[in-house]
């Protein structure tokens, strides 16, 4: 059998299929948890700021503080509380799904052009 010549203008395709066995599972956003938990530590700070009357009294050392100082310093500690909290609870969750992960096999099809 005789070959035809190939048009060098048009280039050669080369199409490669194979299938494959992946893990296919759901996985917590991590950076959602982080920032719901500061966001959470925010707030209690607020509350715990505005629910007591801490900055009545002067402290041991003589000095009093303004509600805004003392949010402050509830905030520092409940962002860092927070976050902390907020990452454990993810860690839960990617514990948990993990256990629900699936193998799905796959078409994966590379596709490629050959130049002479």
């Amino acid at each position: 059998m005789a070959q035809e010549p190939q048009n060098p203008e048009i280039p050669r395709v080369v199409v490669d299929e194979t299938i494959e066995t992946v893990r296919v599972r759901r996985v917590p956003k991590y950076s959602v948890f982080l920032v719901l938990g500061g966001a959470l530590g925010v707030f209690v700070a607020m509350i715990l700021t505005f629910a007591f009357h801490g900055t009545d009294e002067a402290s041991a050392a003589g000095i009093e503080y303004s509600q805004t100082q003392v949010f402050g310093f509830l905030a520092l500690i409940g962002v860092a509380v927070g976050v902390a909290v907020g990452g454990a609870i993810a860690l839960v969750f990617d514990r948990v799904l993990s256990r629900r992960a699936r193998d799905v096999s796959v078409d994966h099809t590379r596709t490629r052009v050959e130049e002479d």
